[in-house]
């Protein structure tokens, strides 16, 4: 995603040169992300890889007798039951806006309106899930957010070096 961020002011350029002809606007795309060796989806497949535990702590956590009314921090009593108060979906939330403005804006606005409008939908479902699990995508997204600023961090670092190097 940092690698993305860095060729959007080209995406932009390539939509704005291309914007009738969608068949050359997309192969003019694929030669870009070729050139710069970037995987479009490589932000989709740590999402794919989370699925099967996301469901499967989901599953364990409505099934966990054990876990029923056992208190833990502060105001949640019950990871296997809904934050009665939705502190955790609505810290979630936030930790997946801060995610949002960190990547790139998506040149399609389309794509950009929707990625806008996840953290709502997702903090929506999540007010229902178990708060265990909520716990789990709070930490998650915590630890995305640290990756992600550092990764940039680099990736923007060694750009300027390069540049510097050239200059």
């Amino acid at each position: 995603m940092a690698e993305m961020r860095t060729i959007t002011p080209r995406l932009v350029a390539l939509r704005e040169r291309y914007g009738d002809d969608k068949q050359k606007l997309n192969q003019e795309m694929m030669n870009l992300y070729k050139t710069e060796k970037i995987n479009p989806l490589g932000g989709c497949l740590p999402i794919l890889v989370q699925i099967p535990v996301f469901i499967a702590l989901y599953w364990a956590l409505l099934g966990a007798v054990e876990m029923r009314d056992a208190p833990w921090i502060l105001w949640i009593t019950d990871l296997s039951s809904p934050d009665p108060f939705y502190v955790l979906p609505a810290i979630m939330m936030a930790t997946m806006l801060i995610q949002t403005k960190l990547n790139p804006t998506p040149p399609d606005p389309i794509q950009a309106k929707i990625t806008m409008f996840m953290p709502f939908i997702f903090g929506a479902m999540f007010f229902f899930f178990p708060s265990g699990l909520v716990l789990y995508w709070v930490v998650n997204n915590t630890l995305s957010i640290a990756q992600q600023w550092q990764i940039t961090r680099m990736v923007e670092r060694g750009g300027k070096a390069a540049n510097d190097a050239k200059g």
